[in-house]
Formats: C-alpha cells, sequence, structure tokens
C-alpha cells in the first residue's frame, strides 16, 4: 500500500512524537525552560565533525501518516534503503542523526525526501528512564545518573545484586542467556557453512563477554558499579564512585569495553574490586530499543513497529563471495588503483630527488 492509498485515520509522524514525549516524560517536546535541555551537542575538537542530537523529528512531514515504524540504534543509508524496500514510513533511532555521516555520504534532506521516509531520534533523552541494562546483568539500581559529573552521556549506575545471581559468573549465564546469544551463535555457524569460512565473524558474537578481575565463582558482594568506557569512563569517575560508595565489591563495564591493563581496570583490580565486561553495543538494540519499541506499539496500536536490527561480519578478503566478486575487487585494484599509488610513489621519490643537495664528490662527477 503506497501513501497516497493510506486512510486518513492512519497515525501521523506527530502521534509518533508524542508517543516519545510521553514514553520519556515530557523530554522530547516540552522543558521547562524552552530551550530543550536534552537537545545536547557533541564535540570532541575534531574540525568539522561536532553534532548535536535533537530528540523528536529530525526530517519529514508530521502529518505524514505511518502505518509502519522502525525502531533503530544508528541509522545509516542500509537503514533508509531497508525502511524504503519494506514499507516503513518513519524510523526512531537510538543515536544522533547527521548529514553524510547518517546518509551514504551524502545530505539526508536528498536521500530522505527520495523515499519519503521521516526519521527521529531519541538519545540522552532516552537514557536512565528503565532499568532494562542492570536487570539483564542482574542487579537493581538505586543510583542511575546519566550525567555523571556534569557530562551529559556519561552514565553511571549503582545497584544490588538480583535473587539468584550471586556470583560473576551467574552475571555473564544470565547475559547470555537473556540476550539470547545461542541463536546468534548457530546463525554465524550456518553462515561460516555457507560461504565455506571459518574465518569469518561477527558484531553480535565476536565481543565476548568475559572476567577482566577476579574469579567466576567470586561473590558479587553487596554493590554493583555499572559504567560505559565509552562516555569517558576511567580512573577518576571510579575513585569518585568508590568515595560516594565504598561497599562496592563489582564493577561491570557493558556496551564498550576497558582493556584488561587499562587504569581503570587495574586500579579496580587493585584495590580488590572484581571486574568484568558484559554486554555490547550489537545487543543495545535490544536492551534499549526493544522496550522503547513495544511502548510505541502500545501507544500506537494501529502502526506496525519492527526492529532494525544491525550485524556487521567481517570477512577475509580470499573468502568474499564465490570467485567472480573477488576477480572483480582484483581486477579494478590492479588495474586502476595500484596504477595511481605507483605514480604517486615515483612523484614523491622524484621529488625527494631534486630537492636532497648533491654532496661534493657526485658534483665532483
Amino acid at each position: 500500500m503506497t501513501n497516497e492509498q493510506l486512510p486518513q485515520t492512519s497515525p501521523t509522524v506527530a502521534d509518533v512524537v508524542a508517543a516519545l514525549d510521553g514514553l520519556t516524560g515530557g523530554r522530547v517536546t516540552s522543558s521547562a525552560g524552552g530551550d530543550n535541555p536534552w537537545a545536547i551537542s557533541k564535540d570532541s575538537g575534531i574540525p568539522g565533525k561536532a553534532v548535536t542530537e535533537r530528540p523528536g523529528l529530525v526530517w519529514g512531514s508530521s502529518d505524514k501518516p505511518v502505518r509502519r515504524l522502525a525502531v533503530a540504534m544508528t541509522i545509516t543509508e542500509h537503514h533508509i534503503e531497508l525502511a524504503y524496500a519494506s514499507g516503513v514510513d518513519a524510523i526512531v533511532a537510538h543515536h544522533p542523526i547527521a548529514d553524510a555521516a547518517s546518509s551514504g555520504g551524502v545530505t539526508l534532506a536528498d536521500y530522505l525526501s527520495l523515499y519519503g521516509v521521516a526519521v527521529l531520534e531519541c538519545h540522552e533523552a532516552f537514557h536512565g528512564l528503565h532499568p532494562g541494562m542492570a536487570y539483564l546483568h542482574g542487579h537493581r539500581p538505586f543510583h542511575v545518573d546519566p550525567a555523571y559529573g556534569g557530562v551529559h552521556g556519561l552514565v553511571v549506575m549503582v545497584g544490588r545484586p538480583l535473587p539468584g545471581v550471586t556470583t560473576i559468573g551467574d552475571v555473564l549465564t544470565r547475559l547470555d542467556a537473556g540476550l539470547e546469544r545461542s541463536l546468534d551463535r548457530r546463525i554465524l555457524d550456518d553462515e561460516r557453512a555457507a560461504r565455506q569460512c571459518a574465518g569469518l565473524v561477527d558484531s553480535a558474537t565476536a565481543p565476548g563477554m568475559r572476567v577482566l578481575a577476579g574469579d567466576p565463582d567470586a561473590p558479587l558482594g553487596e554493590v554493583i558499579l555499572h559504567a560505559f568506557p565509552h562516555t569517558g569512563f576511567g580512573e577518576k569517575q571510579l575513585s569518585q564512585l568508590l568515595a560516594e560508595y565504598p561497599a562496592i565489591s563489582t564493577v561491570i563495564f557493558s556496551i564498550s569495553a576497558a582493556a584488561a591493563d587499562s587504569p581503570v581496570v587495574t586500579s579496580a583490580a587493585g584495590r580488590g574490586l572484581n571486574v568484568l565486561v558484559g554486554s555490547t553495543h550489537a545487543s543495545e538494540i535490544f536492551e534499549n530499543g526493544l522496550p522503547l519499541a513495544f511502548g510505541l506499539s502500545a501507544l500506537l496500536p494501529d502502526v506496525d513497529v519492527v526492529l532494525f536490527r544491525d550485524r556487521v561480519v567481517s570477512i577475509p578478503i580470499n573468502s568474499v563471495g564465490t570467485g567472480a566478486l573477488r576477480e572483480y575487487g582484483h581486477v579494478m585494484a590492479q588495474e586502476h588503483l595500484l596504477p595511481r599509488a605507483e605514480a604517486v610513489r615515483a612523484g614523491a621519490a622524484a621529488t625527494t630527488a631534486a630537492a636532497t643537495p648533491l654532496s661534493n664528490s657526485e658534483q665532483a662527477s
């Protein structure tokens, strides 16, 4: 059914915005001071790469009918193409959306207008609204700060173990079962067999849950600190939280991981704390996306809500395809790219030689 054939009573993008505003407790469209405090700019100082996230409608008409709605983590051209091909009218993304980065290197307006897909985002405005991340990792938070130390996005949780979760190993077992990782492993095994490539790995299974300090059978203790290294969490924040909550005995890192020899891990281990790595960004579409999707479905019962799940696959180049694709890649590189590289190298060598002063013996000869 095309958009032109949709009944006039169909829910609209405005209804999706209102549903998001309700689910976030008013963080999308309302604020006390006029400017929405959840519209946050992110800038690491890389020239031209700053972005501002604006919870709510990013692109599209508010009166556009919506019969199928997708919830995604990070939009790319893959999501836009999938939306168009599968009849999705609007996408709600968790992460902020940016020109080119989210649209195949071109402007969002051109790409999204081509297919008539509306896009909404809800990132920091969605953080801290439910305890799902903690629940899956086996603890109940009694303190959640989505902007620890005043830094938006630096989320920390402090909680106590759920009944039946008593050791580090229990956390990893619970997480493996709760995220149904056995299904991902079966899918990976099937693709390896189909491609006849044992070296194939994917983002759903490769970043493994593991213990960085402590023993799997060690007790979790009374209080758990749950943090996310990619948000800027480090040794400074660890020390501050241990001063605030001295009963902390276990540190869980999830979404991203710290290295075993990183300062924050060695500091925690030196204090006798257990440290483990839990889930990764590959599963956040379940941890955060799925509750959001079910919430939107409940508020918009006439809308078909789907989940866009990312799975990135790493394939050794000599195992890509069954022969024709590899030959194509090899020919294009050999006939068009490598000659350019050789010309650049030759030119650089000539320039260097011309700029190098001759020695006395060379001048004499």
